[in-house]
């Protein structure tokens, strides 16, 4: 009589260490940090349930352990667990691009700050520092609440970059719409900032409005 061999199907674990972290899904990824489940909620239940609560990714970004915990199966620890996870995976995305970034283009502006700020939901004002060679020297969040150009004072933002030993500077802002269409604030601001860098030898090389994972150059648009 032929023995009967039992074969365990490959679960997310063996799947990670044979294919890679990448060829996981969300689900998948989600069971492997969590580990385990709990009675009555196995982890690919419980990892299905967290993506359907939060409504995707986007909301498991924001999740708070209050959050989390409203989530049958979720208790304080995995709900501490699952947001260290996404603080580390956030800062070793942008850490890698802290310093030496090269700009050569808006789309290189934009891709350095895309993803930190397409979810804000209030405007930040974020300025580049560059060194001569167009290389990200510092960047530095000005201000937070809506742009206005009392708000933001030339002084503020050209002494930083003397600070810094900036040769030019690209100025970001965000719109919490999503929708990256200049105001003309924004376009009153992108030239006061322009005749300022002027008179002190710093150029203002461009002012890009961030909107949801689209962004517009104020100087492709012949406003600098």
């Amino acid at each position: 009589m032929n023995k009967v061999t039992h074969i365990r199907g490959e679960g997310p674990r063996e799947k990670l260490v044979t294919y890679g972290a990448d060829r996981l899904t969300m689900n998948e990824l989600l069971a492997v940090l969590l580990s385990k489940g709990t009675k009555g909620m196995p982890i690919d239940r419980l990892s299905h349930e967290i993506l359907v609560y939060l409504q995707g990714t986007e909301g498991l970004r924001e999740a708070t352990v209050d959050d989390l915990t409203t989530i049958e199966g979720v208790g304080p620890a995995k709900a501490v667990q699952l947001i260290a996870a996404m603080e580390l995976g956030r800062r070793v995305h942008y850490e890698k691009r802290e310093e030496g970034f090269l700009i050569r283009s808006p789309e290189d502006g934009a891709e350095y700050v895309m993803e930190e700020m397409r979810h804000l939901k209030q405007e930040h004002f974020v300025a580049l520092f560059l060194d001569v060679k167009n290389r990200v020297i510092s960047k530095r969040t000005v201000f937070v609440g809506s742009l206005n150009s009392s708000i933001v004072h030339p002084r503020e933002l050209f002494k930083e970059a003397v600070k810094r030993s900036a040769a030019s500077i690209v100025c970001v802002h965000n719109h919490p719409s999503g929708d990256p269409s200049p105001s003309q604030e924004d376009i009153q601001v992108t030239k006061r900032l322009s005749e300022c860098g002027k008179l002190l030898g710093i150029e203002l090389l461009d002012h890009l409005v961030i909107g949801d994972s689209t962004f517009i150059s104020l100087k492709e648009k012949g406003y600098l």
